[in-house]
């Protein structure tokens, strides 16, 4: 094909000179000596790479070494191609499939004829999203996959039982950056119609879905309420852990059962329990979230943590907040405020008031002077037996005794109001 005797034999570290045509067959042909399809060979993703330098070092972060397609190669060829998009990348991984672009590249100022190879994102070969590699069969050793990918040629799909494919999808230079883990179990999500899908290669995914009442055999579980066209955005990270084997079958997301979710629904009913619904402090409970048919956020994972790192995390309410726990709920400050014209501790019949410490301490130290006062009345009670007076030895000894405890209260009474909780 031409795009390669222009394209390569006269191209060094990826670039190529391609000259303008004026007529329409000419442009047809100089766009074909621009677009490549290339097979992964290697790719740089830090700088541990033996070919770290020669790509702009950091700047080089992504760059491929490629084969063409229809050519065998068996070596790390010299020329390498940047990502086309700096803001949005998806890495391939090695021996996947790319298209190549030769492009201006950042020498265009000083010669406006100088292009380099720009890769988009993966060929969809097995419209996968874990991987769509495929090897180069004239280098594959294994017969038994060499005829595996022979039978895909001729029309076969292929389709992994074994838990591997013995396809080599990490750098074959690099170490320290082969950290891809082939699974046979990574599932693509069911599509609907109308969604836009994000799928990431290990389970991850962002749907902008809708309400699909699809006659489908492989039903989501967000659509017996609502009507087709009701929107809703799903993320997930992670699918259930129990899923099949056969990683070629779409699944949906299940918010019970995926690692973390977030759901931004509008009327759809999201089927799943919370951790707590007894909602006993209540006296109208509020509807579950399975229940709920308005627009809500549900966030769902092992476990949540809202931080905010210079000022406030607010959480309002036009009806209530519910905090529920199957265990305890904590709350720890420095300081700690309730407003309400109604608070109710330990049960929502709760009917008892709390007493003013400070008012009350006033009111026993009251109490308690008088008391003492009325035991130094009672220390000069005297009987007269025979006319005589005589100290009631009974009632004083009750005076003594109770005017030493009624001191010993008030010395430290003011001991019983707390230093941190205050009522109004």
């Amino acid at each position: 094909m031409p795009v390669y005797r222009t394209g390569i034999a006269n191209s060094t570290r990826g670039t190529t000179a391609v000259s303008s045509t004026p007529d329409l067959q000419g442009q047809i042909n100089n766009l074909k000596s621009q677009l490549a399809a290339a097979r992964v060979i290697d790719i740089v993703l830090d700088e541990n790479h033996p070919k770290f330098d020669s790509v702009g070092q950091w700047n080089g972060i992504g760059a491929i070494f490629y084969e063409f397609t229809n050519q065998s190669a068996t070596g790390t060829t010299v020329n390498f191609a940047l990502p086309y998009d700096s803001q949005i990348k998806t890495y391939p991984l090695v021996n996947e499939l790319v298209l190549l672009f030769s492009l201006p590249n950042q020498q265009q100022g000083q010669n406006t004829s100088n292009q380099s190879y720009f890769y988009l994102k993966p060929l969809g070969v097995w419209n996968h999203p874990h991987h769509d590699a495929y090897p180069n069969p004239s280098t594959i050793v294994n017969p038994t996959q060499r005829r595996d990918y022979k039978s895909t040629e001729n029309g076969a799909v292929r389709r992994v039982e074994d838990q591997s494919t013995e396809i080599d999808l990490n750098s074959p230079v690099n170490p320290s950056q082969n950290t891809f883990v082939e699974k046979t179990d990574i599932h693509p999500l069911m599509p609907y119609m109308g969604d836009s899908l994000l799928e990431g290669r290990h389970g991850q995914s962002l749907r902008f879905g809708s309400t699909a009442k699809s006659k489908s055999s492989i039903n989501n579980n967000w659509s017996s309420a609502g009507t087709n066209g009701d929107p809703i955005t799903i993320v997930r990270n992670g699918q259930p852990t129990n899923v099949s084997d056969k990683g070629w079958i779409p699944i949906t997301e299940n918010i019970s059962s995926d690692l973390s979710s977030i759901y931004l629904t509008s009327y759809q009913k999201i089927l799943f329990s919370i951790a707590n619904e007894n909602f006993v402090s209540y006296t109208t409970p509020p509807t579950t979230p399975s229940q709920f048919t308005n627009p809500q956020i549900i966030l769902n994972s092992d476990r949540i943590v809202l931080n905010a790192k210079t000022d406030s995390i607010l959480i309002s309410g036009q009806n209530s907040v519910g905090i529920s726990s199957n265990n305890s709920v904590n709350i720890e400050a420095k300081q700690i405020y309730l407003d309400g014209n109604d608070i109710r501790l330990g049960n929502k019949n709760a009917s008892q008031s709390a007493l003013k410490g400070d008012l009350t301490v006033e009111y026993l130290k009251i109490l308690i002077t008088e008391l003492k006062n009325l035991t130094e009345v009672l220390k000069t009670v005297q009987d007269w037996p025979g006319g005589v007076p005589t100290p009631n030895s009974a009632i004083l000894t009750v005076a003594n005794s109770s005017q030493e405890i009624f001191e010993k209260i008030y010395n430290n009474i003011d001991d019983i109001k707390s230093n941190f909780i205050k009522l109004k």
